[in-house]
């Protein structure tokens, strides 16, 4: 049996998925593992890449895209017989020498956790906030209003994204970020795959929730690091992205909340746009990129009542 199956899903980062493969290739040096690339009918020439350059690597090539989730649910059914972990990692995720291993030997130690995450960083080395409590109507309120940004050090306001904290201690989280998520095998098998009604965002908090109910824990060790790039400060607004985000957000609480809450969910949702479109428009509309974004609100508002 295989220590480790990583799983990277790509769609078309052919460039980034060459980074990520080398470095599994590269540092990984005391656990047996096998790779995974499922691509989601890329056009930029990935699969011929991960055929010609990685011929070590198992491509599953699909013929449309089938989101992040169901991706990833192919490789595992594929491997989980035969992996004692999954890794999900993002093709935008290096990981640093040993990270893989030393995150795989956490995890023995600690047996009572379903899913383990190491300590993200952005390319320039500052820490990169990976960790969350799952999302309630107090913490979407708070961002909403911006009390979050604010009062960060607050552990009532800044208690979602955690920035309370220095991520300099082993914790036990609600929620890891998908970019890279350790999950022990029988937990899996416990709690059961990725929800693939989740095209895009909230699946990994879906998962997360489900295994916390059903008593495993959620770990975050800080001795161990991996680069990540989400979040540059260069990376544009994407109108979809933004709208697929709060969608997948009332997903989640339709999913595990009451239908009142449901619908206050939607209502808090739309105070966010409001706040940004009105209040925010003399920040917003100063740049290029911030009418971008005042743009993205506006059209996030008019969607909020069919989600």
């Amino acid at each position: 049996m295989m220590d480790v199956a990583i799983i990277i899903v790509n769609w078309n980062g052919k460039d980034l998925l060459r980074r990520c493969l080398n470095a599994v290739r590269e540092t990984v040096q005391e656990v047996s593992y096998e790779t995974y690339v499922v691509d989601n009918h890329s056009s930029d020439g990935s699969q011929e890449v991960v055929r010609n350059e990685y011929p070590w690597v198992k491509l599953i090539a699909n013929t449309e895209n089938l989101g992040f989730a169901k991706a990833n649910n192919q490789a595992m059914r594929l491997s989980l017989e035969q992996s004692r972990y999954v890794l999900l990692l993002n093709s935008d995720a290096f990981v640093k020498p040993r990270c893989i291993d030393q995150m795989v030997a956490f995890m023995d130690r600690h047996p009572e956790a379903g899913l383990g995450a190491p300590k993200l960083l952005y390319e320039d080395g500052r820490l990169q906030r990976s960790c969350y409590t799952f999302p309630t109507l107090w913490t979407e309120l708070w961002i909403a209003l911006g009390i979050d940004k604010f009062m960060s050090r607050s552990r009532l306001f800044g208690d979602y994204n955690l920035t309370h904290w220095n991520y300099d201690t082993v914790r036990e989280v609600d929620v890891i970020m998908g970019a890279f998520m350790l999950a022990r095998r029988e937990a899996v098998q416990q709690v059961g795959l990725m929800d693939e009604a989740f095209f895009m965002y909230s699946e990994e908090v879906d998962w997360c929730y489900r295994f916390a109910a059903a008593g495993w824990k959620t770990l975050f060790s800080p001795a161990v690091e991996c680069i990540h790039l989400w979040g540059g400060s260069s990376q544009q607004v994407k109108v979809e992205s933004l709208i697929r985000l709060y969608k997948a957000r009332v997903q989640f609480a339709r999913k595990h909340y009451s239908g009142l809450t449901t619908l206050a969910y939607k209502g808090v949702i739309a105070l966010n746009a409001l706040v940004r479109i009105i209040p925010g428009a003399p920040f917003y509309l100063r740049s290029a990129h911030g009418r971008q974004k005042h743009y993205a609100f506006r059209r996030l508002l008019a969607a909020v009542p069919g989600f």
